[in-house]
């Protein structure tokens, strides 16, 4: 998984579902990165949904970016977002900046849960 640092698991992570072929996702791939600088308290990781299809199954992604926030190892956050980087910013803002219940859907607690797991591993 490109981009994925062997710190411990953290309080934010924030998980961008691309894909290669994509234009967009390449455009936003700089600004993704540039974030992670502003929040080194967060774990910032590019999955590219068919190289990492195991993971992100049985989830499908058909819009480009797709954004997980997960927060003290619960999903905040799971939708397309447009690329632009202050939307990211104000959405990982309010999640550092607040304790808030789990707002993703089940099947986005699972995908932060197998990423989790699949970061705990990679970090052993």
């Amino acid at each position: 998984m490109p981009n994925a640092t062997s710190s411990p698991l953290p309080r934010l992570l924030v998980a961008c579902l691309c894909a290669q072929w994509c234009g967009t996702c390449r455009d936003y791939r700089p600004l993704f990165d540039q974030l992670q600088t502003e929040f080194s308290e967060a774990r910032f990781v590019w999955i590219d949904i068919e190289d990492e299809s195991d993971l992100v199954d049985p989830i499908e992604v058909d819009n480009f970016p797709t954004l997980l926030v997960v927060a003290d190892g619960q999903a905040r956050f799971f939708g397309t977002l447009t690329p632009h980087i202050d939307t990211l910013r104000r959405i990982l803002q309010t999640q550092l900046s607040t304790d808030r219940a789990p707002s993703a859907e089940p099947q986005a607690q699972a995908l932060a849960q197998r990423l989790l797991q699949h970061l705990a591993s990679e970090a052993q």
